[in-house]
């Protein structure tokens, strides 16, 4: 059920309530005071219990989900208007105490359809009302000024709770409206981050093995012991991809990369990227050994990788450096090649930046700063800068 109607349901649960509250307490006044039902005794009883009848009927509608609020709503305030003014006129007409019941659906009217609904049916509760204030068969009727006075005081306010809650409705409207630009935006940030997850844990490990079925082709004949090595070795990345795959979309933590081993697990792409492909890669690190926080070290070894993979598909780089530096709880990366390049617009426009995008994004989940430098002919340099215990 919309938030809407939940909250229609909820405000009709509670008025519903209080509807039962003012006819228990009208048959509580006529039991202790008979004389205010002595006019017409068998209507004044009639209006009393069958009211009390009807608001246990609304009230029980209200509490079912399947009952549409909005015809509730318009049902009893035209019931609601007609009960009190047959209960006003039967237990002492004009002089009655329980006027005063005129002002719930006064209220209720106003709380559903704003000030014009509460100004409509305080105008017809004046006009029942001034029905009964000149009744022939009255034997004391009101005065004049007082009815005037009610009336008044019903119509400013029905003005007063309606305007009320066309600020409250004014107001819902702005809660809606911002909810559902949040669930946009969280449904949008889902996607992306799902389109990231996924890029990273199989286009990557896809893009990987093109790269190793194109390896093969030169291994085919001149080396089958080292053929049948690295099918095998493309033979484990499916499978653990498989199974990073069923885990990510059942829902559960995976980790690609086990703490501390983010400078082996680079030393591993460049070894295949240098015997397979035939592309050198440098890395360079200070120190050596790098002691990371486990996210910082799980979104670098992303970026790297997804680097790396750019540059051995698109950048016809025959050198590529890597270099990190781990200094003042700062970590300084650096990724660069020698090959053709890029336009950066090009690539924007073109859609095909999901991979650079997805660096960024990563970097900058970090709190830290992501620029790439390239130009058609001149190369691609990749630099960032993160905290070492962000995350």
């Amino acid at each position: 059920m919309p938030l809407e109607e939940q909250w229609q349901q909820q405000k009709e649960k509670v008025l519903g309530w209080i509807r039962l509250g003012f006819s228990i307490a009208a048959i509580v006044v006529i039991q202790l005071n008979p004389e205010r039902a002595a006019r017409f005794p068998v209507l004044s009883y009639f209006s009393l219990y069958t009211f009390f009848i009807y608001s246990l009927s609304i009230l029980y509608l209200a509490r079912s989900e399947k009952t549409d609020s909005k015809k509730i709503g318009l049902i009893t305030t035209c019931l609601d208007i007609l009960w009190v003014s047959l209960m006003v006129y039967s237990t002492g007409g004009s002089r009655t105490p329980f006027f005063v019941f005129y002002l719930f659906p006064v209220i209720t009217a106003s709380s559903r359809y704003g000030m014009k609904g509460g100004l409509l049916v305080a105008v017809v509760g004046v006009t029942l009302y001034g029905f009964i204030r000149f009744d022939p068969s009255s034997e004391n009727p009101l005065g004049i000024d007082t009815f005037i006075i009610r009336s008044i005081y019903m119509l400013v306010l029905a003005y007063i709770f309606g305007f009320l809650s066309e600020f409250e409705m004014r107001q819902n409207e702005r809660l809606m409206a911002l909810y559902k630009t949040a669930g946009e935006v969280a449904t949008r940030e889902e996607r992306q981050r799902i389109a990231r997850e996924l890029h990273d844990r199989l286009l990557q490990v896809l893009a990987s093995l093109t790269l190793r079925l194109e390896a093969c082709r030169g291994l085919f004949l001149q080396s089958p012991a080292e053929l049948s090595n690295e099918l095998r070795s493309m033979e484990e990345a499916a499978r653990s991809s498989m199974a990073e795959i069923r885990e990510f979309l059942a829902g559960k933590e995976t980790d690609a990369l086990p703490a501390g081993t983010l400078m082996e697990r680079l030393r591993e792409e460049m070894k295949f990227l240098r015997d397979g492909l035939g592309l050198r890669v440098v890395l360079e690190s200070e120190p050596d050994e790098l002691t990371l926080a486990p996210e910082v070290e799980q979104q670098l070894y992303y970026v790297l990788r997804e680097g790396l993979m750019n540059i051995a598909r698109h950048a016809q780089a025959s050198r590529a450096e890597i270099f990190l530096e781990h200094k003042e709880k700062t970590i300084r990366g650096e990724l660069k090649d020698d090959g053709v390049g890029f336009h950066m617009p090009s690539i924007k426009n073109s859609g095909n930046g999901l991979g650079l995008g997805a660096m960024k994004e990563r970097i900058e989940k970090l709190g830290g700063t992501f620029s790439i430098e390239t130009a058609p002919g001149k190369g691609t340099r990749i630099w960032f800068h993160v905290a070492a215990d962000a995350g």
